[in-house]
C-alpha cells in the first residue's frame, strides 16, 4: 500500500504547475536526478534507486498527470495507464524495457521501469552529416522486426504498437535496439475499430479510419526505415507519397532487394504488405550477411592462427610481439606508463598488462562498457577512466584498488585530461567537470547543455573542448567561458594545440584551425565525410583520419593538403606521430604505418576485427586494441 503522507510531501503543491524537482524522493526509494522528457500528460524522469546504496542504479520513472475534474474520465485515464503497466509487465523480450514498480496517488500515477542509456533514432539521424551505413540500417530493421514480431505473436492476443517512428526506437550504450513508449499499444481484435492514434507520416492509412493490425506496424517500420535511408522526414511530405520518393534515387548505396522490402512494407493496401513483422524479418534475414553492426564493412577474414585454434601464438619473425585477450571489444586507446599498459574494454574492465610480455597484472571492473581512454595522475599514482555507467574512476595503479569516483548524470565517454592538480572531463549530461586529484571532489562544473565526448585540451591558460552541438569553447581555469566557435555538426574529435593554434575535426566533414586564445578561425579544410578521429601534429603537419577512409596530412601554417592515404574502410582511430612515421587503425581491420613526409605505406598488420582504437607508441613498440577483443604489441 502507498504511504500517502510520505509520498505527498515530495509532490508539488499544484500538480499541474510543475515537474518534480531533482532531489524529490518517491515511495522513499526513488530519488529524482533529472528530467528525460516532458509531454502533455506528464514527464519521464531519471531517478536513482536508493535500495542499492553502494552502487548507482538508475531507473526511468514515467509520470501521468490526471488533472481532469470529470470523475469518469479520471478513472478511464488511470485504467489506461494501468493497462500499459500490466502490458509491459507481461512482456519478456530484450528490446522491451523491464518494468519494476507501479504506484499512484492524488493526481499522478507512476511507472518505474528500466533506464535505457542511449539515443533514439531521430537524434542519431539528426547528428550525422551523411547517410547512415546501409548495413547498419538493415541490422536495425531486423532487430525492429524481431521485437514487433514478438508483440504480434503475443498470447493470448497480439499487441499492436501503433506508433512506430524513430523517436520511439532507441539504440542503447551497447548498440542494442530498444523499443520505448508503449502508451498507445493495444491488443488486437479482428474487426475492432477505435480512435485514430499514431503519428502523421509514419501512420498507416487504415489507422486514420480507426483500424489497426500487425500490418499497420509493418507500415510504420517501412516509414521509419525510408526516413533513415533517405533523410527525408515523412511528416514534412504529402501523406502516403513514399512511392513518389524512391529510396535508391536518393541513396544509391541501398541494394535493390532492401529497397523492395521497404517499399512492400509501405504498400497503401494492408493486404499487399507483409502480414506481420515476423514475416518481414524472414525476408530481411535473406539479405543479411555477417557484418559488424554500424561499421558498413564485411567481416574481415580470420587470421591463420584462428583457424588452428592457436590465436594467442605468434610466429617468430612476425611484426607482432604479443597480444593480450580481453573479454569483449577494445575501442579505448591504450596508455603506457612505467612498464605497464592500461586499456579499457567493452567487457566493463580496465586492464593493467606488463608491456614486456603482455602478461596480466590486474583489472578493475566498472558497471558498464569503457570506451574512454585512460589518463595517469602521476602525483597521486592514479589511473583515471570514464565509463558509460556515468562515473569517472580513479584507481591506484600500484594495487588496482579504487581510490574515488565522480558521479555524473550521463555516460562518461570523454577521456580525462590531467593538469594543474585536477582531472578535466566531459559527460553526456552536458557538463565539463574539473575534479581535484587528491580528493576526487568537484572543483567546478561548466554546463554546455549537450553531450561532451571529446578529451579536453588543457594548457597553462585555457581549456578547449567540443560538444555534440558543434560548439567548441575556450574556458579559463576558473571555469568561465572565454570564447565559443560554432561548427555545423558535432565535435567528438579531441583538440590539440600547436604554436597558439588549436586543431580538431568535426562531423561537418571539416578540419579546423583556430586561434586558441580568441577562438577565431585561421583555416578550415573539408574532407569527404564526417570526422570522428582526433588530430596528431608533427613535421609541420596535422594528421587526421576521416570516415571517407582517408588519412590526411595538412600543412599547419596554410591549411593546404600535403598528401592523403586511402584505406579500405572508415578511419575513426586517431593517428600518432613518432620518428617521422604516422600510426593509426582502420575499420578495415588493419593497423597502418605511413611515412609522415610523403604518405607512403611503411607496413600494415591485419587484426581479426575493426580497429577504432588509437595507438600508443613507446620505445619503438606500437600498442593498439581491436574489436577482435585483443590488444596488440607491434614492432614500429
Amino acid at each position: 500500500m502507498v504511504d500517502t503522507q510520505k509520498f505527498a510531501k515530495n509532490l508539488p503543491e499544484n500538480p499541474g504547475d510543475s515537474a518534480l524537482q531533482p532531489g524529490a524522493v518517491l515511495q522513499g526509494r526513488y530519488r529524482i536526478t533529472g528530467v528525460i522528457g516532458v509531454g502533455g500528460m506528464g514527464s519521464v524522469y531519471q531517478a536513482r534507486d536508493l535500495r542499492f546504496p553502494n552502487v548507482t542504479r538508475h531507473v526511468a520513472v514515467k509520470e501521468m498527470l490526471n488533472l481532469t475534474s470529470d470523475q469518469s474520465m479520471r478513472e478511464m485515464t488511470l485504467r489506461t495507464f494501468e493497462r500499459e503497466s500490466d502490458m509491459l509487465a507481461s512482456l519478456n523480450h530484450p528490446a522491451v524495457p523491464e518494468i519494476y514498480d507501479y504506484f499512484s496517488n492524488r493526481d499522478r500515477a507512476y511507472l518505474v521501469m528500466e533506464y535505457i542509456n542511449g539515443r533514439d533514432l531521430e537524434a542519431i539521424i539528426n547528428s550525422v552529416a551523411d547517410y547512415v551505413p546501409t548495413d547498419t540500417v538493415l541490422q536495425w530493421t531486423i532487430e525492429l522486426c524481431d521485437v514487433l514480431g514478438y508483440l504480434h505473436q503475443h498470447q493470448p492476443e497480439p499487441i499492436i504498437f501503433r506508433d512506430v517512428k524513430p523517436s520511439n526506437i532507441m539504440i542503447d550504450q551497447h548498440g542494442r535496439m530498444r523499443l520505448v513508449d508503449f502508451g498507445i499499444a493495444k491488443t488486437f481484435q479482428v474487426g475492432q475499430k477505435g480512435t485514430m492514434i499514431g503519428t502523421e507520416g509514419y501512420c498507416a492509412p487504415e489507422q486514420y479510419r480507426g483500424e489497426a493490425s500487425p500490418a499497420s506496424d509493418v507500415y510504420g517500420i517501412g516509414a521509419t526505415i525510408h526516413h533513415i535511408l533517405t533523410r527525408r522526414d515523412p511528416r514534412l511530405e504529402p501523406p502516403f507519397s513514399f512511392a513518389e520518393r524512391p529510396i535508391r534515387e536518393v541513396n544509391p548505396g541501398v541494394s535493390p532487394e532492401f529497397d523492395a522490402a521497404v517499399m512492400k512494407a509501405l504498400a497503401f493496401e494492408s493486404g499487399e504488405r507483409y502480414a506481420n513483422a515476423a514475416e518481414m524479418k524472414d525476408a530481411l534475414d535473406e539479405l543479411n550477411k555477417p557484418q559488424y553492426p554500424g561499421l558498413n564493412i564485411q567481416r574481415p577474414p580470420a587470421s591463420p592462427e584462428a583457424d588452428t585454434g592457436e590465436w594467442g601464438q605468434v610466429e617468430e619473425n612476425s611484426r607482432e610481439l604479443w597480444r593480450f585477450q580481453c573479454e569483449d571489444e577494445v575501442r579505448s586507446s591504450p596508455l603506457v606508463y612505467q612498464g605497464v599498459l592500461y586499456v579499457g574494454a567493452y567487457d566493463n574492465n580496465l586492464y593493467a598488462v606488463n608491456i614486456k610480455d603482455g602478461t596480466f597484472r590486474w583489472k578493475y571492473p566498472s558497471e558498464a562498457a569503457i570506451g574512454s581512454s585512460p589518463a595517469i595522475a602521476q602525483s597521486e599514482s592514479l589511473v583515471l577512466f570514464g565509463s558509460t555507467d556515468q562515473l569517472l574512476y580513479a584507481v591506484d595503479i600500484r594495487v588496482g584498488q579504487l581510490s574515488w569516483t565522480v558521479p555524473t548524470q550521463g555516460p562518461v565517454q570523454s577521456s580525462p585530461a590531467v593538469a594543474h592538480g585536477h582531472a578535466f572531463f566531459g559527460s553526456d549530461d552536458g557538463t565539463l567537470y574539473a575534479v581535484r586529484l587528491a580528493t576526487g571532489r568537484i572543483q567546478w562544473r561548466w554546463a554546455g547543455g549537450v553531450p561532451i565526448r571529446s578529451r579536453p585540451l588543457v594548457t597553462e591558460e585555457i581549456i578547449v573542448t567540443g560538444s555534440d552541438s558543434g560548439d567548441v569553447v575556450g574556458i579559463d581555469l576558473s571555469g568561465q567561458m572565454s570564447w565559443r566557435f560554432k561548427a555545423k555538426r558535432a565535435v567528438v574529435s579531441s583538440p590539440v594545440e600547436h604554436d597558439g593554434i588549436v586543431l580538431f575535426g568535426s562531423m561537418d566533414w571539416h578540419i579546423y584551425a583556430l586561434d586558441i586564445m580568441r577562438g577565431w578561425k585561421v583555416w578550415a579544410y573539408r574532407t569527404g565525410k564526417p570526422i570522428v578521429s582526433s588530430p596528431a601534429v608533427g613535421d609541420g603537419k596535422v594528421f587526421i583520419g576521416s570516415t571517407d577512409g582517408k588519412l590526411y596530412a595538412i600543412d599547419i601554417a596554410s591549411g593546404k593538403e600535403r598528401w592523403h592515404y586511402e584505406t579500405e574502410g572508415q578511419i575513426t582511430s586517431s593517428p600518432v606521430f613518432a620518428e617521422d612515421a604516422v600510426y593509426f587503425g582502420g575499420i578495415d581491420g588493419k593497423v597502418y604505418s605511413l611515412d609522415a613526409k610523403n604518405g607512403r605505406l611503411r607496413w600494415t598488420h591485419e587484426t581479426g576485427g575493426p580497429v577504432p582504437s588509437s595507438p600508443a607508441i613507446h620505445d619503438g613498440i606500437v600498442y593498439i586494441g581491436s574489436m577482435d577483443h585483443y590488444v596488440y604489441a607491434l614492432r614500429a
